[in-house]
């Protein structure tokens, strides 16, 4: 039988957050829109095994740091015993009502949702199972997916995504990784009670974030017990019959002509991720590139170099976060479908803030002091940062840091980078982020009135 061909104005290829708000904005401008979702699950990453089901396990981690703080406040609770499986169980259910939330929503603005595979056959047509969507407008927004180590053994491992499947709590994990998403899984493993291990290539970890808060969470994670084997390359995974901890993790280190290794009954690989575009077949739309990444090339405006297609979220590459896929895809939409006032509308990537959740949280916007000097020359860049312990932990044996940095620039001294690092810093961020938006300066922080008792007041009092 042949394809059946159906005509919309809009089509969008990846049923995540930033594919699904572009696609509900452009309908509530009257636009007929397709939204074409592969994985049986509306949400992509961030719903179904990224920030939502994630937050919900630091949250769980953070309850059972907060039971062991308990009896320094004179507040006796007896030993928690933690039910991994009763967790993930709650989490699943919460994320499966977000399914059916994001699918209501589609049908609350008359999107139709395909489910299947997208492939172009042209810059305005794309095959999905038996039919044939076409459309002026067609938005890639597919998403990215796990990079897995090309080591003998590899296959034994598991990646971020399958981080939810667990169906039970690992006694002894390696988390091969230092990026944000392999310190927050290695932080909530800790807390829950998992021995951790992590793998870093070099003496540091979070290198793409500024220094104050890598330093600071590593020699933190460290104190909690967290190992680390730094300067370390895996070599292979092998799986060992009838053992407790049935895999075996071999590593070299740089400097060392020996091969190291050690068993664990789970090895997660967080090394990255990459773009999901191998189903594509963009070799029938000629005019969208890829990059040396493999990330879709595409301007300011969202556009690829083919007429009327378009990319935008991690399949772009450009700030890999939920809420920039969101604020992109709507605004996108906006142009596409809002009139001429919105002729120009086009997200600005500049001074995205962004939050780790590890233990402690840390948050960043704007640029590292070190990307500052480059960009604005050593000279006329000044820092001014802080450390010291939260009053929470007045009454506790341990200190853990809470540490601030300003990066400002020129005789106004506008602020162009906060780095922000300890108990709350992931609540407190936002505010800050709309200041540094705004452009202001050290002088505008300096005359906000302190709220005390806070952490977040002594970004207003630095001196």
């Amino acid at each position: 039988m042949a394809p059946i061909s159906r005509l919309f104005d809009f089509i969008v290829i990846g049923g995540g957050s930033g594919g699904m708000a572009c696609a509900r904005r452009a309908a509530s401008y009257g636009a007929k829109v397709a939204v074409i979702e592969d994985r049986g699950r509306l949400g992509g990453t961030c719903v179904n095994v990224g920030c939502v089901p994630k937050k919900v396990m630091f949250n769980g981690a953070s309850i059972m740091e907060a039971i062991e703080d308990a009896k320094h406040y004179g507040i006796s609770v007896e030993k928690p015993a933690f039910d991994w499986g009763f967790l993930k169980h709650a989490r699943d259910e919460y994320v499966k009502r977000l399914n059916g939330i994001y699918e209501r929503n589609l049908g609350k603005e008359n999107v139709e949702y395909v489910a299947g595979t997208a492939s172009f056959l042209s810059n305005t047509e794309v095959k999905v199972n038996d039919d044939v969507l076409k459309a002026s407008h067609i938005l890639i927004a597919t998403g990215g997916h796990p990079v897995i180590p090309k080591i003998e053994g590899a296959e034994h491992g598991i990646d971020s995504d399958r981080f939810f499947d667990l169906e039970a709590q690992p006694k002894k994990v390696a988390v091969v990784g230092s990026g944000y998403i392999g310190i927050e899984l290695a932080g909530i493993f800790h807390a829950l009670g998992t021995d951790v291990t992590v793998f870093t290539r070099t003496e540091h970890i979070l290198r793409h974030h500024d220094s104050i808060i890598g330093d600071t969470m590593l020699a933190e994670m460290k104190r909690q017990g967290i190992k680390f084997e730094h300067n370390s390359s895996v070599q292979a995974l092998k799986r060992l019959s009838a053992a407790e901890l049935p895999l075996e993790l071999s590593w070299s280190t740089k400097g060392s002509d020996s091969t190291s290794s050690s068993t664990y009954d789970c090895v997660l690989w967080a090394i990255g991720r990459q773009p999901s575009t191998q189903a594509l077949n963009l070799g029938n739309v000629p005019g969208v590139k890829l990059s040396r990444t493999g990330h879709i090339v595409a301007d300011e405006y969202q556009n690829t170099g083919e007429h009327g297609v378009y990319s935008l979220g991690d399949v772009f590459g450009k700030s890999e976060l939920t809420p920039v896929a969101i604020a992109a895809g709507r605004r996108l939409a906006d142009r596409l479908f809002g009139g001429a006032r919105f002729a120009q509308a086009k997200l600005d990537y500049v001074n995205i803030p962004t939050v780790i959740f590890g233990h402690p949280t840390a948050g960043t916007v704007g640029l590292t002091e070190e990307q500052a000097k480059e960009k604005h020359g050593a000279d006329n860049i000044k820092v001014y940062q802080t450390r010291f312990t939260n009053m929470f932990n007045a009454l506790t044996p341990y200190k853990p840091p809470t540490a601030m940095k300003l990066v400002v620039v020129g005789p106004e001294e506008t602020v162009v980078g906060l780095h922000i690092i300890g108990r709350g810093c992931d609540e407190m961020l936002q505010g800050f982020g709309v200041a540094v938006k705004m452009g202001a300066t050290k002088r505008d922080f300096d005359n906000c009135v302190a709220i005390h008792p806070t952490s977040s007041e002594e970004l207003v009092t630095m001196r």
